[in-house]
């Protein structure tokens, strides 16, 4: 007697479904990356208000005096008007790129009597690598942060009264007092004058060194 033909096992419609399925949450994950890449990141939104002190990365402390909308290849874009303390000089600032391009807020009491512990620290010297050495200031007093400028002021203060600097460093030296000045005396809630009195008390004088 013939054999009855063997029966085809049912397809696993169960399994087909779940690899659909997986495959379509796969494509929509990789939809998601997509756009999660191309989207911008969100403008870090400036926590300052008209009248507030603030500082600007080689310009010092200044004094938001308004908020201004100006029309830029087409569109209206709102910049923060400062006064810088130093020189009066008027900086302009778009709103939504302040923090990114180093608007901070005036350090506190407590941090400007850190700022003055930096001048009993070790002053660095140029060594044999000077353009180096000046490339490395130059960073610092553009750097916006208080503690570096302080160090070149420290630096070419020392070196101004040990062998002497050159005209550029002068420049130099006189733009860092002016920055540290500036915040300095907000921080502090003194006048100019009191506060390079207490910034000179601060800096290391070698001369008493020398005379020992």
């Amino acid at each position: 007697a013939k054999k009855a033909p063997a029966k085809k096992a049912p397809a696993k419609r169960g399994a087909a479904r779940k690899t659909s399925s997986t495959t379509t949450a796969k494509k929509q994950t990789e939809v998601t990356k997509t756009v999660e890449k191309k989207t911008p990141a969100e403008p870090v939104k400036a926590p300052f208000e008209v009248q507030d002190k603030v500082v600007y990365p080689h310009h010092g402390a200044a004094t938001i005096i308004k908020k201004q909308k100006i029309k830029f290849d087409g569109e209206r874009v709102e910049y923060f008007v400062l006064e810088v303390a130093t020189d009066q000089l008027i900086v302009r600032v778009p709103v939504a790129r302040a923090i990114e391009l180093g608007v901070r807020p005036v350090i506190s009491r407590n941090v400007a009597k850190k700022v003055f512990a930096t001048f009993k620290d070790d002053p660095q010297e140029a060594g044999s690598n000077w353009s180096r050495w000046y490339k490395l200031l130059t960073e610092k007093i553009n750097s916006g942060d208080i503690f570096q400028v302080a160090e070149v002021v420290r630096d070419l203060t020392y070196a101004q009264q040990v062998k002497g600097i050159s005209p550029a460093l002068k420049r130099m030296l006189a733009k860092a007092r002016l920055i540290i000045v500036s915040e300095l005396r907000f921080a502090l809630d003194l006048d100019e004058d009191d506060t390079i009195k207490k910034l000179d008390r601060a800096l290391p004088k070698v001369e008493d060194d020398e005379d020992e």
